[in-house]
């Protein structure tokens, strides 16, 4: 791999945010990018650069066959000051496992660790500094050879962005209604539900655009096959606490491994609950609820972090849970994992990794 390769330009003023930032709107000064071409033998000419516009071809692979990966990880300014990432190697690993599932040639983890941290050092000062905001990071991967026929590319382009983001949902951490259906489906097994690829949030968009004109912030996907085990919902993981046991639907191949998904089943497993990944009915939920097993849902996910689930409707049947206050294991996840992006609490996994 060469060296990596400077083209920044210094800001004229001072880095000033507005007051209310809407997520992903905002990009910083410079983004990193790296070329891939078989017929020069791989990866080459990694730079970090002014962030604008590319240009690509009409006929560039990506826009006709979707071969696409990306990443979501976020840096978090501590108040010591340090500028903090979470778990970073495991979103490229994950882009990696990505990568192979597409037919996308994988990056040296090691070398792309260090331009991300490296670029982040460098817009450092456009990391928000109040409560619940952070330094979204953005990997992409796309397929740039001009061809019109089915194949895998052997041109690439990575990029990565940064943009300065508050909640992901406006109204901060509030439970949040989400939507179950059987109408679509979002993967199936042995398909490429667990690659973070474009075509998998394309294949949710109809379902979240009806969820979102019923009022719900997010839609519940059902497993393709017998469409009646929960997967996981568009932005997040899902968990299931009943009394005896806190549970999330175990990886099949069509659901995401999500980072904070991994993170809150060790953090769960250290305060000693009963902790299990299995197949959940949507049907064991419906009773749970009926019957006063069922304690309360919640999400995980880059974005959001933890999200309590203030009501769930599935066809005609409503399950109610607070409007206004999140669950109790919820918040309890929640001010677990800020503590520690924000240096509250030790960081005991060493799940941490400090840009200076």
């Amino acid at each position: 791999m060469a060296e990596l390769n400077y083209e920044i330009m210094e800001r004229e003023s001072k880095v000033v945010l507005p007051e209310k930032l809407v997520f992903g709107k905002i990009y910083t000064d410079h983004v990193f990018e790296m070329d891939f071409d078989e017929d020069l033998g791989g990866w080459y000419n990694p730079t970090i650069k002014k962030f604008g516009n590319i240009e690509l071809s009409p006929a560039a692979m990506v826009f006709h066959y979707g071969q696409t990966i990306f990443e979501g990880l976020k840096a978090y300014k501590q108040d010591s000051g340090k500028v903090a990432l979470f778990r970073p190697e495991k979103n490229i690993e994950r882009l990696n496992n990505s990568a192979k599932r597409m037919c996308i040639p994988t990056i040296d983890p090691e070398f792309v660790l260090n331009a991300l941290i490296e670029l982040v050092r460098i817009d450092k000062d456009w990391i928000p500094t109040k409560p619940g905001h952070s330094l979204y990071i953005r990997p992409v991967i796309f397929a740039s050879e001009p061809l019109l026929g089915v194949r895998s590319a052997e041109k690439f382009k990575l990029i990565i962005m940064l943009s300065p983001v508050g909640p992901y949902y406006p109204e901060g951490f509030k439970p949040v209604p989400i939507y179950a259906t059987d109408k679509y489906v979002r993967a199936v097994r042995k398909g490429i539900g667990e690659a973070k690829t474009a075509g998998n949030y394309a294949a949710s968009m109809m379902g979240q655009y009806e969820a979102k004109k019923e009022g719900y912030s997010q839609v519940l996907w059902l497993d393709g096959i017998e469409q009646k085990y929960l997967e996981e919902v568009g932005a997040m993981n899902i968990f299931v606490r009943f009394k005896d046991e806190v549970t999330t639907p175990m990886l099949t191949g069509s659901i995401l491994p999500g980072i904070t998904r991994m993170s809150v089943l060790q953090i769960l497993k250290d305060w000693k609950l009963n902790v299990t990944e299995r197949m959940i009915s949507l049907q064991e939920v419906m009773d749970g609820y009926k019957s006063g097993n069922l304690i309360e849902l919640f999400g995980t996910g880059t974005a959001a972090i933890i999200s309590s689930v203030s009501r769930l409707k599935f066809n005609d049947q409503l399950l109610q849970f607070s409007e206004t206050e999140p669950g109790e294991l919820s918040t309890k996840l929640y001010n677990e994992l800020t503590n520690i992006y924000y240096g509250k609490i030790e960081d005991r996994h060493n799940w941490l990794t400090y840009v200076d």
